[in-house]
């Protein structure tokens, strides 16, 4: 693997693992194929922008001729496919978007890597795809309970990328991780909302009673884990990703007051989701036995991560103040306050 084609490379965690294959492999080419929806920022790559072993294509992973042009004009051998619809709280309100990205989506890609004769396709999953975990942790074998539009066709990329490795041999192999936070986070996830909007001493909205349950882990860990799997892991395998560690959504909200000093008079519960799971949890002792683990606790990430939305409104505050985003925040949160608790 040395060209590696790194599909929604201008998103979150796709920008982060651009960071760091450049970083960490000198003789690595890697091209970012990106559509640049609302979360797709080349703001995001600035820092990597004049790398000669970087380039972006603008474009659509569901636009098979643009993807195959890449393919050839690169000479990619390795496709990591981080491009998708992420949030659920959209995919309530605009699932298909979700069905034709994730699934169709992931479709095209596999299609070309089958054509090319690739040396490697990774996907990039989600524990969501197991659905909500109220007892013990969830395996690789587990079956799939998906209960949001968004876990649904995550599942159904994953689905499509096992049946071409079982189906035509294309070499593939799937990560599925926890919820990621790091820096160049867009500011509609959870905690990059919630550190802006308390910079702001803004209320930080809190769905139900808060109780939810989920393992948050730095982003470049997860970037570690997914190139361990690319190097060490085998084809036709799934492997998760996380920090084995749960925490409640209210306390992490408060941690973030804590980290800047802000009253918890900032909370403000709201009516809960429609299919809001209660707790996610993984096993992650298959990606461990490859050698891989989870360099930060969950407070040094969180801590990290604060720091860095503290030292770069340049960032998002752009974001934050854009007609387009005031409007997704007003449509998903106003009225819908509750009692608190």
């Amino acid at each position: 693997m040395r060209n590696l084609m790194i599909t929604g490379g201008a998103g979150f965690i796709g920008s982060n693992f651009v960071r760091y294959i450049l970083e960490r492999y000198s003789d690595y080419r890697v091209v970012v194929y990106d559509k640049l929806t609302y979360a797709g920022n080349l703001d995001n790559l600035l820092d990597v922008a004049q790398n000669p072993r970087y380039a972006f294509v603008q474009g659509d992973i569901c636009d098979a001729q643009a993807v195959r042009e890449t393919i050839r004009r690169y000479d990619v051998d390795t496709i990591v496919n981080f491009a998708a619809e992420t949030h659920v709280d959209r995919s309530l309100t605009d699932p298909g978007s979700f069905i034709m990205t994730d699934v169709f989506g992931t479709y095209v890609l596999l299609e070309a890597a089958k054509e090319f004769g690739l040396e490697r396709y990774h996907q990039v999953g989600t524990d969501e795809v197991y659905g909500q975990v109220l007892e013990g942790s969830s395996v690789e074998t587990d079956p799939l309970h998906t209960r949001s539009p968004y876990s649904a066709s995550k599942a159904g990329g994953d689905m499509m990328v096992l049946a071409y490795y079982a189906s035509f041999d294309v070499p593939a192999t799937i990560t599925r991780g926890s919820n990621n936070i790091g820096p160049y986070q867009y500011p509609e996830k959870v905690v990059p909302l919630f550190i802006t909007n308390a910079i702001d001493d803004k209320p930080l909205p809190i769905y139900g009673d808060g109780l939810q349950m989920r393992d948050y882990q730095y982003v470049r860990d997860h970037c570690e884990g997914i190139d361990v799997v690319l190097h060490k892991g085998r084809v036709g395998e799934i492997y998760n990703l996380g920090t084995g560690v749960e925490t409640r959504n209210i306390d992490m909200a408060r941690l973030i007051l804590e980290l800047l000093g802000k009253p918890e008079s900032l909370i403000q519960y709201i009516t809960d989701r429609p299919g809001h799971d209660r707790r996610y949890s993984l096993d992650v002792s298959k990606i461990q036995a490859l050698g891989w683990r989870s360099q930060h606790t969950f407070a040094q990430a969180l801590e990290a991560t604060v720091r860095w939305y503290v030292d770069n409104e340049w960032w998002w505050r752009k974001i934050k103040s854009g007609e387009q985003y005031r409007e997704y925040y007003q449509r998903h949160y106003a009225g819908r306050e509750i009692e608190k608790k």
